[in-house]
C-alpha cells in the first residue's frame, strides 16, 4: 500500500464524456516535499501525483496507452471537454516541456494506476484547472499538444 509522505493538498474526481461515460477516476495531487528549501530563490518543492482510472477503452489501437495532461480551463463542459482548454504552460515552452504535460497511462483492461514525481508545478499552481485523459499516444513532439486526439474524460482540481 502506498502511503505518501506529503501533504494532500487538491484532488479531481475524473470522469468520462459522451461517447465514454464508464470512465472514472481519481486524481490526487500532494506536496512532495513537506520540509522544502529555497534554492536559487526559488521554492523547491514539487508534487506527486497519483491517478486511478477505470473504464478505459480497450478497442482503440491495441496498446492501451493514454495521454495525461493538465489543461488551463477551469471546466470539463463544452464538446469534448472544450472549455478545458490547452496545456498548462504559464511558462510558454514547447510541448512536451508544458507543466501540465505529464507521463501517459498504460492501462490493462481498462484500469490504470500511476504515480509520478514533478517539480513542474506545485499543486496549489493547479488548483481550479483540470485534467484531462486523451483517446491516443501522446508523440511528445508534435506541436502544440502532442498529437494526443480527443479528450475522453476529464476532473475539475479542487483543493482539499
Amino acid at each position: 500500500m502506498f502511503i505518501p509522505t506529503g501533504r494532500l493538498v487538491a484532488a479531481a474526481q475524473i470522469t468520462g464524456g459522451v461517447d465514454y461515460p464508464q470512465i472514472c477516476g481519481t486524481l490526487k495531487l500532494y506536496q512532495s516535499n513537506p520540509q522544502a528549501v529555497v534554492q536559487d530563490d526559488q521554492l523547491n518543492r514539487g508534487t506527486l501525483v497519483e491517478i486511478a482510472v477505470c473504464g478505459l477503452p480497450s478497442d482503440y489501437d491495441g496498446s492501451g496507452v493514454f495521454a495525461l495532461h493538465i489543461h488551463e480551463g477551469g471546466a470539463c463542459t463544452g464538446r469534448d471537454f472544450a472549455d478545458s482548454g490547452s496545456h498548462f504552460n504559464p511558462s510558454g515552452a514547447p510541448h512536451p516541456y508544458h507543466a501540465g504535460d505529464l507521463p501517459p497511462l498504460f492501462a490493462y483492461q481498462g484500469r490504470a494506476f500511476m504515480l509520478v514525481q514533478t517539480e513542474r508545478f506545485d499543486p496549489e499552481e493547479v488548483i481550479g484547472r483540470t485534467v484531462i485523459i486523451h483517446r491516443g499516444i501522446d508523440d511528445f513532439t508534435t506541436q502544440p499538444a502532442g498529437n494526443a486526439g480527443q479528450k475522453i474524460a476529464c476532473g475539475v482540481i479542487r483543493g482539499v
